[in-house]
């Protein structure tokens, strides 16, 4: 299991990072299309350099697999036991409307779990992070302090998609009890889960494995759970050729009963 002293370095990456992604977000940007039609800037790549040059020296044995890198073939992946997991800029369609709800993601993986995740908000300047097996902690201006998932209240609190209402999440939306719906971008969704700001994140439409890792790590150490759908089992990494996840829910008070009302049991 990492060491503090490692956690304390990746959040200093992070903030690097997020350094560089102010300084673009405050000017005048380009925006480019990639091959899946996704958006791209100037941010993304400088975060990316900053990331994969300072994971590359702080820990050479282990390979980095970012967004916005070189995506080795499951054949080469398959060997890998531990590896980073990075989304240089987490929604940027957000930070292109200039909502700033966008965050720099990194991960460590072991045999499929994340075991490490830094999870930070350039806007807000919050930084949430976790090691597996210990608290989750969020560090903003006033300091340093431990996160934990709460019971979930007479009334629930939800997160629902603004761009990915599939027949399959209107489904699901209907078994569950009277909410409050929330919206919120990127992996920040995980982390108000994880600090008890809400309590379920329900998420059908396609995600990369760089999305979830870091904000799993950190909901899980605070007591919540990340699971895939239909079989509602833990998330799992580098398990095929794809990096696409399956669908899933990110829910915080892990007793509620959950799986029985999505099932519609």
């Amino acid at each position: 299991m990492p060491d503090p002293s490692l956690l304390e370095t990746v959040e200093a990456i992070a903030l690097n990072a997020g350094e560089a992604i102010l300084r673009v977000y405050g000017s005048d940007f380009d925006v480019q299309e990639k091959a899946d039609d996704s958006p791209v800037t100037q941010a993304d790549l400088a975060a990316h350099r900053i990331i994969e040059r300072r994971l590359s020296a702080l820990t050479p044995e282990y390979p980095v697999l970012s967004e916005e890198g070189h995506h080795a073939g499951f054949e080469e992946r398959a060997g890998w036991h531990r590896y980073w997991l990075v989304d240089p800029l987490d929604g940027t369609r957000e930070f292109v409307r200039r909502n700033g709800e966008f965050s720099v993601n990194i991960a460590l993986i072991e045999d499929d779990r994340p075991i490490l995740g830094v999870v930070y908000a350039p806007t807000s300047g919050k930084i949430y992070s976790a090691r597996r097996g210990h608290s989750a902690h969020r560090t903003d201006a006033s300091g340093r302090v431990p996160i934990r998932t709460r019971t979930v209240p007479g009334t629930p609190s939800i997160f629902v998609s603004r761009s990915h209402q599939d027949t399959q999440l209107q489904t699901m939306m209907k078994r569950l009890p009277e909410h409050h719906a929330l919206s919120r971008g990127s992996s920040l969704k995980f982390c108000a889960i994880a600090e008890g700001e809400a309590d379920l994140y329900p998420r059908t439409g396609p995600t990369s494995e760089w999305d979830t890792a870091a904000g799993q790590c950190v909901l899980e150490a605070a007591g919540g759970a990340v699971l895939q759908l239909p079989e509602l089992t833990p998330l799992r990494y580098n398990q095929k050729a794809s990096l696409i996840n399956p669908g899933f829910v990110v829910v915080g008070d892990t007793t509620f009963g959950w799986p029985e009302r999505l099932r519609g049991g």
